[in-house]
């Protein structure tokens, strides 16, 4: 078997840019969906684009990486076209490994706490405090959940390993349970006063389900995932309890193919593209920080 490179040519859209690519984050999306689409990268630039850019500048984003209907997507390049109103410009005293762990952290987050949730946002916070449920705290998605939840106001429980406890206290976290305990339904629930309406699960296993719907009040509310999580579980568990799940793909805006065909939503695009210019803003007050990049690895390695 013998290596040789691919090119595709491009069916150009407007609204993107090109980027010539110094660093991607993996994600655990890459490996679920790898089953339904693959794509090699591309070049070339568009028109549309709504954010002052301009050649030269540095910026980081999200990408729809194997996209099936548009093979050009994706970020396994030395060129690629990405959405220029779904990425940020990134300060010059910030690497690059540093910003791109925030793309699809940062989207996912967006859609589960202000769409699926309808929580209130960081430009209008809370007026009265309330709690919301983070499972999986420690995780790249819910560490930052835990930032943006408190910059909205609100009450942040989370479930983490005892281990990370300190971890998620640094973030703001006002209580973090064990979630091997045997009583951490019984805890989530004594600590929110039997209240809880929103919970966001960044673990998504059926297991795990069972915790966070458990730990909702009677009244019910809104559970919402990275994954499916089967309604006639959720149901079984507390009736008044309305399961969703986030799809990030869906933030720009086009139709696209996930084992499905899913329809464009125009409204997500809008909503995300004002989202990432008030998330620019936190960015360069500090409130929101650059995660670790953790594990670096160089090219072609």
């Amino acid at each position: 078997m013998s290596n040789h490179a691919i090119v595709i040519q491009l069916s150009w859209r407007h609204g993107y840019i090109t980027v010539k690519v110094k660093a991607v984050a993996l994600n655990p999306t890459d490996i679920l969906h790898i089953d339904y689409f693959a794509s090699p990268g591309a070049r070339q630039v568009g028109s549309l684009v709504t954010k002052r850019l301009k050649k030269g500048d540095r910026v980081a984003g999200f990408a729809h990486g194997s996209n099936a209907l548009h093979h050009e997507d994706g970020t396994f390049a030395e060129y690629i076209t990405a959405k220029g109103d779904l990425l940020f410009l990134v300060p010059n005293n910030v690497t690059f490994e540093e910003a791109v762990t925030l793309g699809i952290s940062i989207t996912t987050v967006r859609q589960a706490l202000y769409q699926s949730l309808g929580l209130p946002t960081p430009a209008a916070p809370a007026r009265e405090k309330f709690s919301v449920l983070i499972y999986g705290g420690s995780t790249a998605t819910g560490a930052l959940a835990i930032r943006f939840a408190k910059l909205s106001g609100l009450e942040v429980i989370t479930t983490v390993s005892p281990k990370h406890f300190d971890y998620v206290k640094v973030l703001s976290a006002d209580v973090a349970f064990d979630y091997s305990s045997e009583t951490v339904v019984r805890d989530i629930k004594c600590a929110t006063g039997g209240r809880l309406k929103y919970a966001f699960d960044c673990i998504s296993k059926e297991p795990r389900a069972k915790i966070s719907v458990g730990a909702f009040g009677d009244d019910g509310g809104i559970y919402t995932t990275l994954l499916p999580i089967p309604a006639e579980l959720v149901s079984s568990i507390n009736d008044k309890v309305t399961p969703k799940f986030t799809l990030a793909y869906s933030s720009i805006g086009e139709a696209f193919e996930v084992g499905q065909s899913i329809p464009a939503n125009p409204d997500d695009f809008t909503f995300a593209k004002t989202f990432w210019v008030l998330t620019e803003k936190l960015l360069g007050e500090g409130k929101i920080k650059f995660m670790n990049p953790g594990l670096i690895m160089a090219a072609g390695a």
